[in-house]
């Protein structure tokens, strides 16, 4: 099943939850794909229903969960992007956490900020949770994840830098563009494991890596995660980056507004994003 969260034409930013048949979008009646997970464990009967049908091409794609609850972040945790980062190998999950004001949409344009020039791209896996969990087990852990997407978690790296937290270079108003929609779990291989990922920046690919190559895979994460908080439906966790960022590169390479970022993982979609500058 794959599931979107899409904006109705109604002049108030109105969303609601989507299914994907085929060149067609199915509408159904929730708000978001969070709003619909948070229903209980009957959520994937409900979105089984019928309803309004409308061109998957001529949708307005939203955030794929609007409003998480919380938005949980990996850094370093592939060894290519360690690497090229000159950090040593993590013995434990390195994690940061984002605000839902970062969030855009598929096709959404990425804001770069008045305050700097130092835009970074990072291609993700990202995971959404469907059953809500605390101390979870490894092996029970796959069973709590609704579905999968695609993210791209830019940085403005000098803000980023300012400090030895991640936070303040990884959470700015409308930098973080997710979906194009969720795809339940059965559609892929466990654990979304070995699927390919990359970025493209105006035709021109800058990563490209396997999802097989995760340092800490799904599983391990959710395990970590929740022995330190309860994971809710609709909580988005974002595994982190491969190697081919900008700021790994020599001399560094930032986006630039007009450019076109393409963030692309097998099996599950597409963003297509072009940045702009914000203005002061």
């Amino acid at each position: 099943m794959r599931l979107a969260t899409v904006r109705l034409a109604d002049g108030y930013e109105t969303t609601t939850v989507a299914r994907q048949e085929g060149q067609e979008l199915v509408l159904l009646p929730y708000a978001d794909v969070g709003a619909l997970l948070a229903c209980g464990d009957r959520w994937r009967e409900w979105a089984a229903r019928d309803g309004e049908r409308v061109p998957l091409a001529d949708a307005s794609l939203a955030p794929l969960v609007p409003h998480p609850n919380k938005i949980v972040c990996l850094g370093l945790n592939y060894a290519t992007h360690i690497k090229e980062m000159g950090r040593p190998t993590p013995t434990h999950p390195t994690l940061f956490a984002k605000f839902d004001g970062s969030l855009v949409g598929a096709r959404d344009d990425i804001h770069m900020p008045s305050v700097s020039d130092d835009l970074d791209w990072e291609a993700e896996l990202g995971v959404v949770i469907g059953r809500p969990g605390r101390r979870i087990a490894r092996e029970a852990a796959l069973d709590h994840v609704a579905g999968y997407t695609v993210v791209n978690d830019v940085t403005v790296r000098d803000w980023q830098h300012r400090t030895r937290e991640f936070l303040s270079g990884k959470t700015f108003e409308a930098t973080t563009p997710v979906g194009p929609l969720l795809v339940t779990p059965d559609e892929l291989p466990p654990g979304a494991s070995g699927l390919t990922i990359s970025c493209a920046v105006d035709g021109h690919v800058t990563q490209k890596s396997n999802t097989a190559d995760l340092l800490f895979d799904v599983a391990e994460i959710i395990a970590y995660v929740s022995t330190i908080i309860t994971l809710l439906p609709g909580d988005l966790i974002c595994t982190g980056t491969p190697g081919g960022v900008g700021a790994g590169r020599d001399p560094k390479v930032f986006l630039r507004p007009g450019q076109e970022l393409v963030t692309t993982v097998e099996g599950i979609g597409e963003l297509r994003n072009t940045v702009v500058k914000d203005q002061p």
